[in-house]
């Protein structure tokens, strides 16, 4: 698919505008939410911004119960109702016989077949019919992420674009924008959280560690993605 969107929307130099553009260019778009800080910008953006708002969130079945008490706070707060999708429970079943509940920590493959089977298969299915997305990665989160563009052709879900209007941005850009809008935020965020996920797979960061150290903190070496955005190969996840 061609790209036409005007410079400031493609070197992300105003992420409203990046909203507004996609809103105006995508009759079924939808926002990705994980109910992170990024999440919690992008969605009073869109409501800001105005016009339809579809949000779509991944219950993994794992997750903490602050997570599931942001869905709820943004829910009442924006007055917009929330997709949540789960994952196949058949899938899920097949893992942990096999495997057992936990099989994350045994090893790097099993624990992102975890990934696959409970976030990137839902996320294909849940985005099936719609023409683009769009997410709250940022570049300065992980160095594999900093080559996030910020419009781009989704190579891992064919046929649908994908938007990341925060791209640019720093993490202080994004909690000063939460700051002065009185936006909601995680809570685990107040306990040393600097990257949540599903709880068992997420710790509190100490002083200078990476914003992500607490993501599969007991994995030696290994990239902490979970394949939403990233796979070990370059690939797409096969969407099923």
């Amino acid at each position: 698919m061609d790209l036409v969107a005007p410079r400031e929307v493609l070197s992300g130099e105003d992420a409203e505008a990046v909203l507004r553009w996609a809103q105006a260019s995508f009759p079924k778009l939808a926002i990705v939410a994980s109910f992170q800080a990024e999440s919690s910008v992008l969605i009073d953006m869109a409501a800001r911004v105005g016009g339809p708002m579809h949000v779509i969130t991944l219950d993994t079945g794992r997750l903490p119960q602050e997570t599931h008490d942001m869905i709820d706070a943004v829910r009442d707060r924006y007055g917009i109702a929330i997709e949540v999708v789960a994952p196949d429970a058949a899938e899920v079943g097949a893992l942990t016989r096999e495997h057992g509940t936990n099989p994350f920590y045994q090893s790097v493959e099993l624990r992102r077949l975890c990934c696959e089977i409970r976030k990137s298969r839902p996320l294909a299915r849940a985005l099936n019919g719609f023409d683009a997305w769009v997410t709250g990665v940022r570049r300065q989160q992980a160095a594999t992420r900093s080559q996030t563009q910020v419009v781009t052709d989704d190579h891992e879900h064919a046929g649908l674009i994908k938007i990341a209007p925060l791209a640019t941005w720093s993490k202080d850009q994004v909690w000063a924008y939460i700051k002065e809008n009185d936006v909601p935020h995680h809570a685990l965020y107040e306990r040393g959280y600097t990257s949540i996920g599903c709880a068992p797979c997420t710790r509190a960061t100490g002083p200078g560690e990476d914003e992500r150290a607490g993501r599969w903190w007991w994995e030696d070496g290994a990239v902490k993605e979970c394949g939403l955005h990233w796979t070990p190969d370059n690939r797409p996840m096969p969407a099923r």
